[in-house]
């Protein structure tokens, strides 16, 4: 997954255009507004602005959906003229996107929108053209098919999303609820991200790809995971080394396997996940604590104060100091 530099702080709430259009998935629709529109936004200490999410359609009024019962949009294109964020939240492949649709969004992308593709949305995005020469993520399913039709695109067909910071896309139907509260962890911070997770009953980050998904098996239900043990065991020992050959003893198999089936399990290396983690309770002590920085390093398992500088530089794209000035609770 791409990542961003954390957005500049609002004092207002962003207009969010979501487009939907005949014969949309109520579930991928529902999406946005769910995260985004979610109470728990604007919610706390920190008086987040949140999200004013409105839903428009290419041509307004009664829409069909793909569940048997139909909707009404009151809102034109026009919604996209204002908007900060516009939500293309899924497509039907086989039909070609209106030029009015295209247009609008290549419009907002220029204003300075941010274009966000969920699943199948990457159709649209790849169309308007506003991510030519970059990746794009999508349903692994469909995958071959946004390639073969848009080659001015990279398809990635196993990570949950791809952040440029003005184009997002994401893999298919769950991975919206994960990218979504990933645009709301780069606007607002993690502490806001994971109150909205908890009132939504999500996981808050879920690192990882569509690898994890497609080939992974299920455990038996009477047999626990080794991988999700050694998860837990390296999340309540994340300020210590950590090294292979205790994690996977404390997985209860050898590190030959251990290492096989977390790379199978999660689409990512025991290193890199850890890496995620640590990365995670960096920002999470910054957001909540004074700490000074050197401690911020060590508590979070990333050594020193330099290292922690270098894995928020090469992720964030921020140090450590002005990510806690946007997002940092205690002053």
């Amino acid at each position: 997954m791409s990542t961003t530099a954390p957005a500049a702080t609002r004092t207002r709430p962003e207009r969010v255009a979501v487009v939907a259009f005949d014969g949309i998935s109520p579930f991928h629709l529902a999406v946005p507004s769910l995260v985004l529109g979610s109470e728990a936004v604007v919610a706390g200490p920190e008086h987040a602005p949140g999200y004013d999410v409105v839903v428009c359609a290419p041509t307004p009024g009664r829409l069909a959906t793909s569940a048997g019962f139909a909707l009404h949009v009151d809102q034109g294109l026009e919604a996209l003229g204002d908007a900060g964020t516009v939500v293309l939240p899924s497509w039907h492949p086989d039909v070609a996107p209106p030029r009015a649709l295209l247009d609008a969004v290549r419009a907002a992308h220029e204003r300075g929108a941010r274009v966000v593709g969920l699943c199948l949305g990457a159709f649209l995005v790849a169309a308007s053209g506003v991510a030519d020469g970059r990746e794009v993520a999508t349903h692994w399913h469909a995958a071959d098919r946004l390639a073969r039709d848009q080659p001015g695109v990279t398809v990635r067909s196993d990570v949950l999303w791809v952040d440029h910071g003005d184009v997002v896309t994401s893999a298919g139907t769950a991975a919206a609820l994960d990218c979504c509260l990933h645009l709301v962890r780069r606007d607002h911070g993690a502490r806001v991200a994971a109150r909205v997770a908890r009132a939504l009953v999500l996981a808050p980050h879920r690192t990882g790809g569509q690898a994890q998904f497609v080939p992974a098996p299920v455990p038996p239900q009477d047999a626990a995971d080794p991988v999700e043990v050694a998860m837990v065991w390296a999340r309540a020992h994340l300020d210590e080394p950590v090294s292979l050959d205790a994690w996977a003893r404390a997985a209860g198999t050898s590190r030959r396997t251990f290492t096989r089936r977390f790379a199978a399990r999660t689409g990512l290396s025991p290193v890199q996940w850890l890496l995620d983690q640590r990365v995670d309770r960096a920002r999470e002590l910054l957001e909540t604590t004074d700490l000074p920085v050197e401690r911020v390093a060590q508590a979070a398992g990333l050594g020193s104060a330099e290292s922690l500088r270098h894995h928020f530089r090469t992720r964030l794209g921020t140090s450590p100091s002005r990510y806690r000035v946007e997002f940092g609770g205690v002053r």
